[in-house]
C-alpha cells in the first residue's frame, strides 16, 4: 500500500475518521445548552463510535440545528422536519426517554 509521511493510506484513513468522532462529539457535548449538551454527548460517546459514515452525515447534519430547535425535536416537544426525520434521531428520542426515566429514579 502506497505511504504517505510513513504512514499507510488505511492508516491515514483511520485517522481521520477518529478526528471526525473526535470533533462531532466535542460539537455534540459543548453547544451551550447544558440540556441539549448532557443528552447529545452522552448520545455520541456511546453512538458515534458504531456509526456509519452515512450516519454521522446525519448526524452532523443534525448538529447544525439550532440548540432549541434540536433540543425541542429530541424531546418531542416539537414536531421534526422532513429534512431531519432519520434513524439518527429516531434513536435520540429513545435515547432522552431512556436517559430521563434513569434521572427520574
Amino acid at each position: 500500500m502506497r505511504s504517505i509521511d510513513g504512514k499507510t493510506m488505511t492508516d491515514t484513513a483511520d485517522d481521520l475518521h477518529q478526528a471526525r468522532l473526535r470533533k462531532l462529539w466535542f460539537r455534540a457535548s459543548r453547544r451551550g445548552f447544558k440540556e441539549a449538551d448532557i443528552i447529545l454527548g452522552h448520545f455520541a460517546e456511546e453512538y458515534l463510535p458504531t456509526m456509519t459514515a452515512e450516519q454521522l452525515d446525519i448526524f452532523e447534519a443534525l448538529l447544525e440545528a439550532p440548540d432549541q430547535d434540536l433540543y425541542g425535536w429530541i424531546i418531542e416537544r416539537d414536531p421534526v422536519p422532513p429534512e431531519h426525520k432519520s434513524e439518527i434521531m429516531s434513536q435520540l428520542n429513545q435515547y432522552y426517554k431512556i436517559a430521563y426515566t434513569k434521572l427520574q429514579q
